[in-house]
């Protein structure tokens, strides 16, 4: 399984995982789609908005391994911002290639667009390191 090195291991602040530490035991977690109703929770929207941004800003349109990214954060996207860069698509492998579908994501969250430092990954890290100091 594919580590990404210097990608936020959660939104900043909060317990929302964008990635895992190891591999699963049992193979990896099954992508599904999930929908997102209207009446979500704004913290999960929050979520769903930074895990685009850090998607953005570690990758941009290349084709990216899903490797330890979170299944469950990506069933939040997969299929409408985030798409399969290849056929067939497998939801349950470390090994697939995903891509940003950028018209999709721009449609859904114009914010991470128009303001690329609206998650600020480093400030949040040098927070923690002060509070255990």
């Amino acid at each position: 399984m594919l580590k990404h090195r210097g990608f936020p291991s959660r939104l900043p602040g909060t317990d929302f995982q964008f990635t895992i530490r190891r591999a699963n035991k049992q193979g990896p977690t099954k992508i599904i789609r999930r929908e997102r109703f209207k009446d979500r929770a704004a913290a999960d929207r929050r979520a769903d908005a930074g895990f685009m941004a850090a998607l953005w800003a570690q990758f941009g349109e290349e084709p990216f391994e899903r490797g330890n990214l979170d299944a469950g954060r990506l069933s939040w996207l997969i299929g409408r911002e985030v798409v399969a860069a290849e056929e067939p698509f497998d939801p349950a492998s470390y090994g697939q290639l995903l891509q940003i579908d950028l018209k999709r994501a721009q449609a859904s969250f114009p914010e991470v667009f128009a303001d690329p430092d609206a998650f600020d990954w480093d400030a949040d890290e040098d927070d923690e390191e002060e509070d255990w100091a």
